[in-house]
C-alpha cells in the first residue's frame, strides 16, 4: 500500500492526537498491559461505556483481535459495529506494523537473542490463514542473510522438500538456519510430522555443513521451540 492510498484511506477521518479518547486507567501509560478491548477502545471516540460495548461486540463476532483486524481488511465500510472511522485508524496502524516488519531484521543484523527471533517470526507468520514454512538464513556469526517464505500450503499443511531447502542454503551461502511455520488453527503444539520433518532437515543440511538452530511453531499468541523441547 503506497503513501497515497494511506492518505486516501484515512484522510477524511484524520483527527488530532488529543481527540482520541484514552482508556481511563493508570495502566494506559503502558499499552502492553491493556486488554484487547481496551486497546481497541483507544482508537475510538465517544463515551467509554459505548465504546466498550461496540468493541466487545466486535471481538465476540469476529473471534478476537486477529479476527477484527482481518475483518477490517475485507469489510465494506458499513459492515462493522466499530464504525468506519475506527476501522480506518486500525488499517493505518496495521500498515505501520507491516512496514516495520518488512524492514527488520536487516541484512547483516545479528540476532542477539531468541526473543528477537521469535518476535520477528511471529509478526511475519502468526496471522496467515494458510500454513507457510519459512526460513531465516544466517551466516557463521548468526547475522541475517535473508528471510524467505519457502513453502506454501493449505489451512492445515504445507509440503516441505529438504533438497530445495539445501539448494536455497547454498544459493545464500548460509551457515545456519532457523525454521518457522504457522499453525492456522492457532495451536502451537508440534505434530509428529513436524518433528520428523525437522530431523530430516537437520540431517540433510548437516551434509552441507549448515546448522539448524531451531524450528518454531507459531500459533495465535503462542509459540513452541522444538530446540527447547529437545525434539531436534
Amino acid at each position: 500500500m503506497n503513501n497515497y492510498s494511506i492518505r486516501r484511506l484515512v484522510g477524511e477521518y484524520a483527527v488530532r492526537e488529543d481527540s482520541l479518547c484514552a482508556v481511563p486507567d493508570k495502566r494506559s501509560s503502558n499499552v502492553a498491559n491493556l486488554s484487547d478491548a481496551e486497546l481497541l477502545c483507544m482508537f475510538m471516540n465517544g463515551p467509554m461505556g459505548s465504546r466498550m460495548d461496540k468493541v466487545n461486540a466486535a471481538l465476540n463476532e469476529y473471534q478476537g483481535l486477529v479476527g477484527v483486524l482481518r475483518q477490517c481488511l475485507v469489510s465494506a465500510h458499513d459492515d462493522m459495529a466499530i464504525g468506519e472511522t475506527t476501522r480506518s485508524r486500525l488499517l493505518a496502524a496495521v500498515e505501520i506494523a507491516q512496514r516495520s516488519i518488512a524492514s527488520s531484521p536487516a541484512r547483516g543484523d545479528v540476532l542477539s537473542s531468541p526473543e528477537h527471533v521469535r518476535h520477528y517470526l511471529a509478526l511475519k507468520l502468526a496471522n496467515l490463514e494458510n500454513e507457510v514454512f519459512a526460513g531465516l538464513f544466517l551466516d557463521n556469526r548468526h547475522r541475517v542473510i535473508e528471510y524467505r517464505e519457502l513453502f506454501f500450503g493449505t489451512i492445515d499443511s504445507a509440503a516441505v522438500y529438504p533438497r530445495e531447502v539445501a539448494r536455497a542454503c547454498l544459493r545464500f551461502n548460509a551457515a545456519a538456519m532457523i525454521f518457522a511455520h504457522n499453525h492456522p488453527s492457532g495451536v502451537a503444539e508440534p505434530s509428529d510430522t513436524d518433528v520428523r520433518l525437522t530431523r530430516k532437515l537437520v540431517d540433510a543440511l548437516a551434509l552441507i555443513d549448515v546448522r539448524v538452530l531451531d524450528h518454531l511453531i507459531i500459533g495465535q499468541g503462542t509459540m513452541t521451540s522444538l530446540a527447547e523441547r529437545g525434539l531436534m
